[in-house]
């Protein structure tokens, strides 16, 4: 059994890994973690994560650079329904469009536009950086069982606007609702960085390792 973070040029990933060891490990999962630029090892895993550090229009094309990913990707969670997880821009690139710097083509597997945060409170600095408290109906999703009233960690200036309102699982006040959390089906995906929101984000990446969608 293994979980397959992949690697597109986008950022550190020794903390998400690092991260996702420890949630296996002391879950007594008995998973293997790989970082890996291989559309091969996406295709034989049991849990995909796509992080995400930078611009929408920079990680889109680092993603469709890795010759075959894409089809990789689609067959892993499209075609065999594998439990996939979307950090930061990883979880905007699952929209149709980002409109940052531009308009550049997502994935498509959640419908909506990745939209400049614009707070109505002009006080509030851009990027939204640091600690927020999530918002969220209990039973929302499996991902967030036992995670309540949580603080976690964000760093973003763009936010995912989904059309249909149930894809968007969790928000945080910044000046009006932000996207902390989307998802359908066996997607899901994270604007916080649940590896760098300590016992939080641990309790959140150990959810996605034992979600059965």
């Amino acid at each position: 059994m293994s979980v397959v973070i992949i690697d597109y040029g986008s950022g550190n990933l020794r903390s998400a890994e690092k991260s996702f060891e420890r949630a296996a490990r002391e879950a007594g999962l008995g998973l293997d973690v790989l970082v890996s630029n291989k559309p091969e090892d996406v295709a034989a895993a049991d849990h995909v994560v796509l992080p995400g550090v930078g611009a929408f229009g920079d990680c889109a094309q680092g993603l469709r650079s890795l010759d075959g990913m894409l089809e990789a990707l689609n067959e892993a969670v499209h075609q065999k329904g594998k439990p996939f997880m979307g950090i930061c821009v990883g979880m905007q690139l699952m929209a149709e469009r980002g409109l940052e710097h531009g308009n550049h083509e997502g994935l498509g597997w959640i419908k909506g536009d990745v939209v400049a945060i614009e707070p109505t409170d002009a006080s509030l600095k851009i990027p939204h950086m640091g600690w927020n408290e999530l918002s969220f109906d209990e039973g929302a999703h499996p991902v967030l069982d036992g995670v309540g009233d949580a603080d976690v960690y964000f760093v973003h200036s763009y936010q995912f606007k989904t059309v249909d309102p149930a894809h968007q699982l969790a928000t945080v006040k910044y000046g009006g609702d932000v996207t902390a959390m989307v998802g359908r089906d066996n997607m899901v995906g994270t604007q916080f960085h649940p590896e760098k929101s300590q016992a939080i984000g641990l309790k959140v990446i150990t959810n996605f390792l034992k979600w059965k969608p």
